[in-house]
């Protein structure tokens, strides 16, 4: 069974100015070296970019105006017209008092109290990043998926897998039925069996895992509800979701690997999938919330000492 792939960013809204920069943070590592660029450059200096016209943003950064226009377009605006409205307003914020950014660099001799408040600074700066760019059209109909899903399939490898097995349990404990999957071969054998009304989640933030994108591929073919959480939305895994969920795409370091930010933005989606699908599910899953509690309470008890 086929299905029509939809275009990443048709019927999507343009971005919002304070989501520019989660934007180009975002996409800038899919684009082609000229295209970075050119996002590079609005992203650093919205306020004279604004200034420039199409022919002078193209001068600026030793590109084409073609290659403005298609950056602008990718960004998710129509055309470079919408986004200096959109520099406009976001230089408009930045001048209205709010402190420098904290650089998240962290260097070997760092003391440990730096390094505490950098990780916390990219911490909040991913966080925010996602939820500025994540598409609620597309986190409402996932959401729709899930609620009424018959069972969901969720693959992931790595840190993903960990926030597979995170998505799993949370949907388990409202009642739902929920696998995660991280052997390669067992998801591929389990995607093999879901149809229509199974809901397959493939999480990866590169995009290209692909023991992520096989599974999601047959799940695809057999007409599950395919989702994919990552951070690259033009990325191979796209090409089999019907629903695309970006996450932020955080600067990676030496000493802070791409899987330790990836994670952070890949639970916060987790996080908005599960509290959507309680909200839908309300009614049976306070129950099945309440009765998870009731189980486990005991364990959670104060242990009498014995002589």
């Amino acid at each position: 069974m086929t299905r029509e792939v939809k275009e990443i960013f048709a019927g999507e809204a343009p971005p919002a100015p304070a989501a520019l920069a989660a934007k180009v943070r975002t996409l800038a590592p899919s684009m082609t070296r000229s295209m970075q660029r050119v996002a590079e450059a609005v992203a650093a200096d919205p306020a004279g970019c604004a200034s420039l016209t199409v022919t002078g943003l193209a001068e600026l950064t030793g590109t084409s105006e073609a290659t403005v226009v298609r950056t602008a377009r990718l960004l998710g605006y129509p055309g470079y017209r919408d986004l200096r409205l959109a520099l406009a307003g976001l230089a408009a914020q930045q001048q209205s008092g709010r402190a420098p950014a904290v650089t998240a660099d962290i260097a070997v001799d760092d003391p440990i109290a730096d390094v505490v408040a950098k990780l916390a600074y990219d911490e909040q700066q991913t966080l925010a990043d996602t939820a500025a760019a994540l598409d609620t059209v597309q986190l409402g109909a996932a959401v729709a998926a899930l609620a009424t899903a018959r069972r969901v399939d969720i693959y992931g490898v790595g840190a993903s897998g960990l926030v597979a097995q995170d998505l799993a349990q949370k949907l388990l404990r409202i009642g739902l039925i929920a696998h995660p999957h991280s052997d390669p071969h067992l998801a591929v054998t389990n995607a093999v069996q879901l149809r229509a009304k199974d809901v397959a989640v493939a999480i990866t933030h590169s995009g290209a895992t692909g023991d992520v994108i096989e599974p999601l591929r047959v799940a695809f073919e057999r007409g599950a509800t395919t989702i994919a959480i990552t951070g690259r939305p033009d990325g191979p895994v796209t090409q089999y979701a019907d629903h695309i969920l970006t996450t932020s795409t955080a600067r990676e370091s030496e000493l802070r690997p791409a899987a330790m930010s990836s994670r952070t933005s890949q639970l916060l989606v987790v996080d908005c999938l599960f509290v959507g699908v309680a909200q839908r599910t309300y009614e049976t899953a306070a129950p099945a919330l309440a009765a998870s509690y009731e189980a486990l309470a005991h364990r959670h008890a104060p242990r009498r000492r014995t002589r």
